[in-house]
This record gives C-alpha cells, structure tokens and sequence, in this order.
C-alpha cells in the first residue's frame, strides 16, 4: 500500500509535531488530518515552502505553548470537591469521572475541556486524589480532587 507523504501542521501525539514531514496511511491523511488542518500534502509547492511553514507553525506553537503553560499555572492551585452518596463502610454509589471533574471546575469559572483530564481509571473511592490536566505533551498540571462522602 502506498503511504501519503503530509507536513503536520499542529502537533499530534502519536504521529509528530508540527512542522514534520511524516508518511502516513492514505485514508488517515485524507479523512483525518487534512480536514482537520492538521496536516498539509506534502507537494512539491509545499515542499518548497517547507521552510516557511516550520517557522509559521514554530511562531503559532509557541503562541499556543503559552497560552497553556498560563492557564496550566492557573490551575495548579485548585482544588475541588466532589460530593458522592457512600453506604455502609464508605463505599461509594457510582463514580467520579473526568465529566464531573470539569463539571466542578465549571462551577469555580474555570472551563477546562473534558478531554484534557487524565483518569486512568474513574475514581471509585472517597477522599483525596491527585488528577492530571494535559495540555500538550510537554505542559501538565495537577490538580487536587477532593471526594466527599455523604450518607445516602
């Protein structure tokens, strides 16, 4: 099968960053990120202006990183709490998930998309939890997530 030649445009995890010349799957780059913007056809008019590109993606990435390591800054002093109903010997009804996670922060005026919380799994147990916001590979913050028990 022959693979497409693209220039990413904005950094995407698996593949690259922006900037790079990368081969991807033909169904990838047309149905996924030349719609997207993600990536440009690497054709020789683009090839050409290659150079010119990386230092425009460069100039937006940085832009971008800034603005991420801003509200990353923001939001390392947050904390939020969480009410669940727990039963007999703090078990807990349900769980604590990422939407609920951005829920509460939306209700401290704090809009964090959903997508960017990273749970491993969902939280299933009362009291303190350590949860991480991922802006970029390179910009993270922690946030202390506080699940209280009420009884049902």
């Amino acid at each position: 099968m022959a693979m497409l030649q693209v220039i990413l445009t904005k950094d995407v995890d698996p593949l690259g960053r922006a900037g790079e010349l990368v081969r991807v799957k033909p169904g990838y780059g047309r149905n996924y990120l030349l719609p997207r913007g993600l990536a440009l056809l690497a054709t020789k008019s683009n090839l050409a202006q290659l150079e010119h590109h990386r230092r425009e993606i460069a100039a937006q990435q940085a832009k971008i990183d800034a603005e991420y390591r801003t509200r990353a800054a923001a939001l390392q002093g947050i904390e939020v709490s969480i009410p669940r109903k727990v039963g007999a010997g703090d078990k807990m009804f349900g769980s604590v998930s990422t939407k609920d996670i951005a829920e509460a922060l939306s209700a401290q005026n704090v809009d964090i998309d959903r997508k960017l919380i990273r749970l491993d799994d969902p939280i299933k147990q009362v009291g303190e939890h350590q949860v991480e916001v991922r802006f970029s590979a390179e910009v993270t913050a922690t946030l202390k997530v506080q699940v209280i028990g009420v009884p049902a």
